[in-house]
């Protein structure tokens, strides 16, 4: 196929592998749209995004508008790239139709779901927090609706029994720069035709929020470990131990019946910490006290007797 000339639209580490493959692929990147530098760090000096420093190091021109909703000038300065497609990879910004119709072949999107399971902005951790068997990637036309339009291509994998959301994120991203770069010839020569998602099968994946990080521990023990794991990195599960919060890292489902209260604590060994849930026992394998580094579970009891404690 003849190089397309593309606009690619993202944002963070997710999006890298995409752009760096139409790149690879020897398409012509006509320009990205990434979110405006923000501050970050300590120091609160203003960062570039992951995409906007791949693209600077490519020489790509970097376009960086605080909306495409309420700047005309901005939609008309993307128009006249005249672009055969628009590839768009969790940019963060909403586009109005004005911008969907502005390419010649419209806009396409590389979603973290196997659509329509997941629609929405956070399609990786619900899928772990579900206890979903398998999750993939969408190469997906984009309309109006939020992640509504048809699926050209979508690609597969298996999550693994200890999988968690940074694992799935980078498996993912990957994946999905992939089955872009499969996708592209048919989109292009119009041979790949684009299915229709059933909307009534549609589930929604929203926004991730610190609170319900919180652990509650009347909830099944397996439902607490997937919560774990999907929360990592971010915004890690934690519960409260004498006032203070206790980030949980990582943490099993045990097959085991309890009688103690929920966030009871009933043992502590080099294996872990015993808790007892709604259903089952959890055991703790990595935490992280207030103030300190992520640690194993075993050096934390070393300086700490938990026996009888009660969390949450």
């Amino acid at each position: 196929m003849r190089a397309l000339r593309i606009i690619f639209a993202g944002t963070p580490d997710f999006a890298c592998p995409s752009l760096a493959a139409l790149i690879a692929a020897g398409h012509q990147v006509v320009g990205v749209y990434t979110q405006p530098d923000r501050p970050a760090g300590r120091g609160r000096k203003l960062q570039a995004s992951p995409v906007k420093q791949l693209a600077l190091e490519h020489a790509i021109p970097v376009h960086q508008p605080q909306s495409l909703k309420r700047d005309p000038e901005a939609v008309a300065e993307l128009a006249a790239l005249e672009a055969d497609l628009m590839v768009v990879v969790a940019y963060g910004l909403l586009l109005p139709q004005t911008v969907l119709d502005a390419p010649r072949l419209g806009c396409v999107n590389v979603h973290a779901s196997l659509l329509p399971r997941w629609r929405g902005a956070a399609p990786i951790q619900r899928a772990v927090l579900a206890g979903d068997p398998t999750s993939g990637v969408c190469i997906m036309q984009m309309e109006a609706g939020l992640d509504t339009g048809p699926v050209y291509h979508r690609l597969d994998t298996p999550l693994a029994a200890d999988e968690t959301g940074g694992s799935l994120h980078d498996r993912l991203a990957e994946l999905g720069a992939r089955a872009l770069v499969e996708a592209l010839p048919g989109i292009a020569d119009g041979t790949r035709p684009a299915e229709a998602q059933d909307d009534e099968a549609a589930t929604y994946a929203h926004k991730l929020t610190k609170d319900e990080a919180l652990i509650d521990w009347s909830a099944p023990a397996v439902a607490i470990e997937r919560q774990v794991r999907a929360f990592d990195p971010w915004p890690v599960a934690h519960t409260r131990l004498d006032d203070e919060q206790l980030r949980v890292w990582g943490a099993r489902a045990l097959d085991e019946a309890t009688t103690a209260e929920p966030g009871r604590v009933v043992g502590a060994d080099k294996h872990g910490i015993r808790v007892a849930t709604g259903e089952g026992l959890l055991c703790i394998t990595r935490l992280q006290p207030s103030g300190k580094r992520p640690m194993e579970a075993a050096a934390f009891i070393n300086a700490r007797n938990l026996e009888g404690v009660l969390l949450g």
